[in-house]
């Protein structure tokens, strides 16, 4: 997935601590982050997991994502992942999704909407 930015190398900062990704890609204006290093055999071999590409353009975002990342946290609750984003930079935003929704819907710095879902933790007892 490609995502237009300003500066590639803090939007990919960001993206590696909310998603525990890595660098694995860098050139002049772009930065590739993912879970893993794909090669040639490995891709052949299975599936490849979605990377992300944050590519350097002049324009500003100007209107709501038509595609979003979600993101549904593993450790913890949702409120607790909210919080963690907010301290890494991410805002809430109202896109026109009403108060009483299931997700909570934030920004990157760069102004990118994503949803935090539910939580995928297991319950405690």
């Amino acid at each position: 997935m490609v995502v237009d930015c300003h500066d590639p190398e803090r939007l990919a900062a960001f993206w590696c601590a909310v998603l525990d990704f890595k660098v694995i890609d860098r050139s002049e204006g772009k930065v590739e982050i993912g879970s893993w290093e794909p090669t040639v055999e490995e891709v052949r071999a299975r599936q490849m997991p979605p990377t992300l590409v944050f590519i350097r353009v002049p324009e500003g975002k100007t209107v709501k994502n038509r595609l979003h990342l979600d993101v549904s946290p593993i450790d913890g609750g949702t409120d607790d992942e909210v919080a963690r984003l907010l301290g890494l930079g991410a805002v809430r935003v109202d896109v026109g999704q009403g108060a009483d929704r299931s997700w909570v819907v934030m920004a990157d710095p760069e102004g990118n909407e994503f949803d935090v879902l539910r939580t995928l933790a297991p319950p405690t007892t």
